[in-house]
């Protein structure tokens, strides 16, 4: 399983404004690149935060896929089946799968079902991530990439399920305490995940950076 983490976080590494209100921050040129990665995996990852908060449908139809292979898999991780069954990530193709947890009410896993959604349980009070991943290797999905938010990378690193991070650093200021980050969650307190600097592209006025662990 390779776990591919990318995002857009303006100059001062906000994801959104402190409404959770998605901004521009990167432009056509970003946003063709972004196509071009969700061509050559077999899965794009959201957190159930960036479902209640934007609402995607993690689907492009202008974007070519590898030659023989299907768009890739939506899949949310969603610890308490929190996806709102209108969701627009459950509508049409490809497969959405949500991931999610023993302490998600069963009447939400039902209705997730209902309507369309693959639902895979694993953990007891949140989402084991690594044991979601291998079962999804069961159905052929390698290749993954996250698209967010802060709350689901943190636990990726947590995890130690990250091979690679690229971030667009765009020229944009939103400020705000309480605005998301690139990786939230509980914050490291001691062995701090390192990066290793393996590639910089100017974009348009703002920058691509590409790290591995």
């Amino acid at each position: 399983m390779h776990v591919h983490v990318n995002a857009a976080v303006s100059a001062d590494g906000k994801l959104s404004t402190r409404r959770r209100e998605q901004i521009a921050i990167s432009g056509d040129d970003d946003f063709a690149r972004v196509d071009r990665l969700r061509a050559s995996v077999d899965g794009v990852v959201v957190g159930v935060g960036t479902v209640l908060a934007d609402d995607p449908s993690l689907v492009r139809h202008d974007e070519s896929h590898r030659v023989g292979a299907a768009p890739p898999a939506r899949i949310v991780a969603d610890s308490n089946c929190r996806t709102p069954v209108d969701a627009a990530i459950l509508e049409g193709e490809p497969r959405t799968y949500v991931l999610t947890s023993a302490a998600a009410p069963e009447d939400r896993r039902s209705a997730l079902e209902a309507a369309g959604a693959s639902v895979r349980v694993t953990g007891s009070e949140r989402v084991d991530l690594s044991r979601a991943f291998e079962a999804l290797r069961t159905d052929g999905i390698d290749r993954l990439l996250v698209e967010g938010g802060g709350e689901l990378i943190f636990s990726l690193f947590e995890d130690e399920l990250v091979d690679e991070l690229t971030v667009f650093v765009g020229p944009t200021i939103i400020g705000g305490r309480d605005a998301p980050t690139l990786v939230d969650g509980d914050g490291f307190l001691e062995a701090f995940p390192e990066l290793e600097l393996v590639d910089v592209e100017r974009i348009d006025d703002g920058v691509l950076l590409t790290w591995r662990p």
